[in-house]
């Protein structure tokens, strides 16, 4: 099992929801933070949100706009990524990636998901 796997992308219209999930192993999942960025094409890539290993501390990027939201669930040791209002300018690959940053540089953390994509249409 991988360290980090996302899912949940997809194609959605413009004011749809979509819930993105990191699923991560026990060990990550426990002992790391978890961060949520994304990257389009020619960009760097962008954070989004932070959840501490304790589930404490949640961070989001001004750009979120409390148009998305972050939780995990220790049951199955998955990290989410609630997106709701969604716009064409979100259109990205989503990935997941943990360490031991509360920063939200890219740089700071050491594991990373294979990346989603998600799409949004006018």
């Amino acid at each position: 099992q991988a360290d980090l796997v996302e899912s949940g992308g997809g194609s959605a219209q413009a004011g749809a929801s979509m819930r993105l999930s990191c699923a991560t192993s026990g060990n990550t999942f426990f002992t790391k933070n978890i961060a949520w960025f994304r990257q389009t094409l020619g960009k760097e890539r962008e954070f989004i949100a932070l959840v501490d290993w304790r589930g404490d501390r949640i961070k989001y990027s001004t750009f979120v706009e409390g148009r998305f939201a972050i939780s995990k669930d220790s049951a199955n040791h998955t990290v989410y990524l609630q997106m709701n209002s969604l716009k064409p300018e979100d259109t990205a690959v989503y990935y997941c990636a943990a360490g031991h940053s509360l920063g939200s540089g890219p740089n700071e953390y050491f594991i990373w998901g294979q990346g989603t994509q998600v799409t949004v249409s006018s």
